[in-house]
């Protein structure tokens, strides 16, 4: 028994090794999130569902619950397996989101709501296309950037990776969803700017792109109207600018800590889509301002944890990818936070983690699954590829290493033949 007890106590203990603390920042932001969402698309949407005879009230609660339930057991297997299965998957994704992108538009087949024809499938089994886009193009984005040696010096680098961008932008503009391009759009450059190119560039693609945007938005009357609401809504408070104004009094209502949750009066008579684009009056309205900075607050864990893990990550592709899942929130984030403020025209871009909607609840659920990997120290085998001149140089220098070792050696033995010549 005594050598027993000293064998045991010899043997080293099994640890648990602790996760990172940006790790738990991201994991925590996330769960506080999602339990903020469920109980406000419940507020939301309660009231109005059982105004119009549409069951008990709960049934867009039931679905973020499902929804978000699929989100997060994919976030949960996203978090753990290695990021080479990812890059082997980066090219089918994203061909099926464009392909997908296309099918929407072909008619009996894209589902129209509201105007806008953005999703496919049939009756509750409904997908949005866009939303796999936005992810598939930031894997695809972080891949190409991370083959390229070196920091990137010009446009023409990423030539393949502007014009696969341009192309899902047009299609996800024409269906039409002008927010998510913009959110498409803006994680591109972040991706970009991360990867070094220089301010100029990006400056000068801003400038065209704000062109191409202004010129997009005043092709189309609704569009117009849009803009010129968002110049002065209060305007056009009885038809374009509706919207706009009952979140704005829903916010205003508030005060400092709000009606109290559940007591909104514009989520049932007034403000339409409460639950989904605009839920942060809501919560301007029920919780006031305290209940709006805690939402940014949480939004703020997400920038600063997803931030140093893009700093800390284990090669390019990791770092990118970390960065261009951060920055995929943060745009979509911004967006509507700012549109809900009236300080951008409005766009329909959900709020993340907590706005009502199924895909892209569980595609940035997926997404969050991928920062938490990296953050984890998950990092991929990647080749870098290197330019010709460098490979000309090389093979050059190689060359002449070579033949000078042969002529040396060449002339070494000459010398020690008429040594002993003589």
């Amino acid at each position: 028994m005594p050598r027993a007890a000293a064998a045991n106590a010899k043997r080293p203990r099994s640890r648990t090794v602790a996760q990172p603390l940006e790790y738990n920042i991201l994991l925590t932001a996330t769960l506080c999130l999602l339990a903020f969402g469920a109980i406000m698309v419940y507020s939301a949407s309660s009231a109005r569902t059982l105004l119009q005879g549409q069951g008990d009230g709960s049934s867009f609660l039931v679905r973020y619950v499902a929804y978000g339930a699929i989100g997060f057991v994919a976030m949960h297997v996203i978090a753990r397996r290695g990021l080479d299965g990812v890059l082997r998957l980066t090219g089918p994704l994203l061909a099926f989101a464009l392909v997908c992108l296309v099918l929407v538009k072909l008619p009996g087949l894209g589902v129209t709501v509201n105007g806008a024809r953005r999703w496919l499938g049939a009756g509750p089994l409904q997908f949005q296309p866009s939303e796999v886009a936005k992810l598939a193009l930031v894997l695809y984005a972080a891949k190409i950037l991370a083959h390229r040696p070196g920091r990137l010096k010009h446009p023409r680098q990423v030539t393949p990776l502007l014009l696969v961008t341009g192309l899902a932008v047009l299609l996800v503009a024409s269906q039409p969803d002008l927010g998510t391009a913009l959110v498409i759009c803006f994680t591109l450059c972040a991706l970009l700017i991360a990867a070094g190119l220089p301010m100029r560039y990006l400056l000068i693609g801003a400038g065209a792109a704000a062109v191409l945007v202004l010129l997009y938005a005043l092709s189309a009357s609704y569009r117009r109207a849009r803009l010129t609401t968002f110049i002065n809504p209060w305007a056009h408070a009885g038809d374009a600018g509706f919207q706009a104004v009952q979140g704005q009094i829903a916010l205003g209502s508030g005060g400092l800590f709000g009606r109290g949750l559940g007591q909104s009066v514009q989520k049932v008579f007034y403000l339409p889509e409460a639950h989904t684009d605009f839920i942060l009056a809501i919560i301007g309205e029920e919780l006031g301002v305290a209940g709006v900075m805690a939402v940014l607050f949480l939004y703020g864990l997400v920038a600063y944890a997803g931030l140093r893990v893009a700093r800390r990550a284990s090669g390019a592709y990791a770092k990118l990818l970390a960065a261009g899942i951060t920055s995929l929130i943060l745009s979509q984030a911004c967006l509507n936070v700012f549109t809900v403020l009236g300080l951008a025209p409005l766009t329909g871009v959900p709020l993340p983690f907590i706005s009502y909607g199924s895909t892209n609840l569980t595609v940035l659920l997926a997404g969050m699954g991928l920062l938490l990997n990296v953050a984890n120290g998950g990092s991929a085998h990647l080749r870098a590829v290197a330019p010709r001149n460098a490979k000309r140089s090389r093979h050059g220098a190689d060359d002449r290493d070579r033949r000078g070792r042969d002529s040396g050696a060449r002339r070494a033995g000459a010398g020690r033949s008429r040594r002993a010549a003589g």
